[in-house]
């Protein structure tokens, strides 16, 4: 039985099998945001996520028993306990007032490509890797939102209440900036004046229009230059540089997984010959004695 299972999840019709079973179920989910297929197959729509359970439950089962009397192994693997927890959730006792929990938990499993695709489990991979960079990347990157929010406040703020007009305000007007969603509007604005670039004041505050052409290009010219195309640059590089050590971590892996199956392969091949030359003694032996009892 334990071979048999081994045998069923090594195999490619089965990882297949889970991996269109994952997709419908992402597809059942999607159906349920339609209220007129919901009331009109509210059923069958229960039965078939019934059945999709349940197969998830027949999945994680069948891993357990590959590993026979350690199916605790089963939990060493990250990847399995995140399957097995989407699935648990599902088995929560809920009644109609926490109906948005179970289908929460249904759209969770739509997660589950991640574990049946290496090729996405090595880009999350990658990016839990670089978390650590990313936070002191992160740190330079609040720093210079920070010097560029505080100097827009002294500048802009008499101009351009609406978006300097405190730091919180200037530290999200900077991040559209950033976005490049339309940053050139808030330049041209102080730039040119409040004045003579009008916009709805809905601040309640009266601007006092004032024209800074050069110090207006060169704040947001230089702050586009450091947010978008070094700081967020440097994320790139962070994140490809853990996709390149994920990679690698990868290879090695599995090179020490080849090793390892040559290593099983050659000690049964170096097994048989013994077998083989233990029976030719043995018949050696019997040979000799029915010699000697007929001497």
């Amino acid at each position: 039985m334990v071979k048999f299972c081994e045998q069923v999840v090594e195999s490619r019709w089965f990882q297949f099998s889970i991996l269109a079973i994952i997709v419908f179920a992402a597809v059942l989910v999607g159906l349920e945001t339609y209220p007129k297929i919901v009331d009109q197959h509210h059923g069958l729509l229960n039965a078939l996520n019934q059945i999709v359970l349940w197969i998830f439950v027949a999945e994680a089962a069948i891993k357990m028993i590959r590993h026979g009397r350690h199916w605790y192994r089963y939990f060493y693997d990250p990847w399995n306990v995140f399957d097995f927890i989407i699935v648990a959730v599902c088995f929560m006792p809920v009644d109609a007032s926490y109906a948005a929990v179970l289908r929460l938990a249904r759209i969770m499993r739509a997660l589950r490509l991640m574990t049946a695709m290496p090729q996405l489990q090595l880009i999350v991979g990658a990016l839990i890797k670089s978390i650590p960079s990313m936070f002191y990347v992160g740190i330079l990157l609040a720093l210079n939102f920070y010097v560029y929010a505080v100097m827009g406040v002294f500048l802009f703020s008499e101009n351009d209440p609406i978006h300097f007009r405190d730091l919180p305000t200037a530290m999200l007007s900077l991040f559209r900036v950033v976005t490049l969603e339309d940053w050139t509007d808030i330049m041209y604005i102080q730039m040119y004046g409040s004045d003579v670039y009008a916009y709805d004041n809905t601040t309640g505050i009266e601007p006092v229009s004032k024209a800074m052409p050069i110090v207006g290009a060169a704040y947001f010219v230089s702050f586009v230059m450091f947010g978008t195309m070094i700081m967020l640059n440097l994320f790139i590089g962070v994140i490809l540089n853990s996709m390149e050590q994920a990679k690698d971590e990868q290879e090695r892996e599995s090179l020490k997984e080849k090793i390892e199956a040559g290593e099983r392969g050659t000690l049964a091949i170096e097994v048989e010959r013994v077998q083989h030359k233990l029976e030719d003694l043995v018949e050696h032996l019997q040979e000799l004695k029915i010699q000697a009892e007929q001497k």
